[in-house]
């Protein structure tokens, strides 16, 4: 029987974790702990069913929708991106598909390069962050940009390919991104605690986000984020939640046999040995087998991280509102794996 280990508490202290690190051995709830302030002006206690958001981790629901609509025959992944929208980009490749959308070798620019900027805030000095309530918003920032690479050449990982491709589950569906996720991922798993949340307004229970500054002053990242989580990024889960995605999922509620398999295929190796990614999923491989799959979300004041691993039938799921821990958790956690 897997017990708490006593590396995971060290490395608790270590950090001053604060959110919440759940654990499940098939169908088993073996951890579930709570930790930090999810206000800390008003000094409430985050707990085991807070929300949180998890930044980048919500890449797969999108790569999810996108296999939904391919899955009914309304796309493929061989489809154009300039017959998916109507919406003229006059630099990008021409070739560029949802496939290369799907696994970051579209090689169109991103709205936010980590190899270019290191700090997400810098996007909100010339695009208030409250102005970015929908996808559209978004397209001002790389739309008339030029290509980073052609399509195909290699994997760089890129949060405008997701927004574009938020924006073709709208053109195809004719409803809002974040609603059509509410229907056909958070209702069928139900996820009733979960969804794309505006930063002004927040249910309750949860967690607001905060930055440390080097000071030693913390902030929230109200303004540090758009304003509505969306295509790319910024839904907000319960880990009770995220642990009836998973079943969802490897359960055929979301996707049939096949395209889940297609879903979870190792599309593509990233230079990190052993680290590849299917759509929307990171997946690490030891000695030619699945290790793992998992998500992982970093932006100011938010850090997630959920694995699932398939030979030793454990999930976790572990967020926070700090903008680290969950790696260091993992981390420490998988010595025990």
């Amino acid at each position: 029987m897997w017990t708490y280990p006593r590396i995971l508490k060290q490395r608790e202290r270590k950090l001053n974790f604060s959110g919440v690190i759940s654990v499940k051995a098939g169908d088993d709830l073996i951890h579930s702990s709570a930790h930090g302030y999810s206000n800390r002006a008003d000094e409430i206690m985050n707990t085991t069913e807070t929300r949180f958001g998890i930044a980048s981790g919500c890449k797969l629901f999108t790569a999810i929708a996108i296999c939904q609509l391919i899955q009914k025959g309304k796309l493929r992944f061989d489809s154009k991106l300039k017959d998916c929208v109507r919406i003229m980009f006059p630099d990008f490749n021409q070739n560029v598909t949802i496939q290369h959308l799907l696994t970051h070798t579209s090689g169109i620019p991103d709205y936010f390069d980590q190899e270019v900027m290191d700090d997400f805030e810098e996007l909100w000095q010339n695009n208030p962050m409250y102005h970015v309530k929908g996808l559209k918003d978004f397209l001002p920032m790389f739309q008339n940009e030029v290509m980073m690479f052609q399509p195909g050449e290699r994997f760089h990982y890129n949060n405008a390919g997701y927004i574009l491709l938020g924006l073709i589950v709208e053109e195809l569906t004719g409803l809002e991104f974040t609603e059509y996720i509410d229907k056909n991922i958070f209702l069928p798993c139900e996820m009733k605690n979960s969804g794309y949340f505006s930063m002004d307004q927040l249910p309750k229970n949860t967690a607001l986000g905060y930055i440390h500054e080097e000071n030693g002053v913390w902030r929230t990242n109200v303004y540090s984020l758009p304003i509505k989580g969306s295509a790319d990024g910024g839904a907000y889960i319960t880990t009770s939640d995220m642990f009836r995605f998973w079943e969802g999922l490897f359960s055929n509620k979301l996707l049939n046999q096949e395209y889940t398999d297609l879903l979870l295929e190792t599309h593509i190796a990233i230079e990190d040995d052993g680290e590849y990614y299917g759509y929307g999923i990171w997946i690490r491989k030891k000695n030619d087998a699945i290790f793992k799959y998992h998500l992982m979300g970093y932006d100011p004041g938010v850090s997630f991280n959920s694995a699932v691993y398939p030979a030793k039938r454990l999930r976790t799921v572990i967020a926070s509102n700090k903008g680290r821990g969950p790696y260091h958790v993992t981390r420490a956690l998988e010595k025990e794996v």
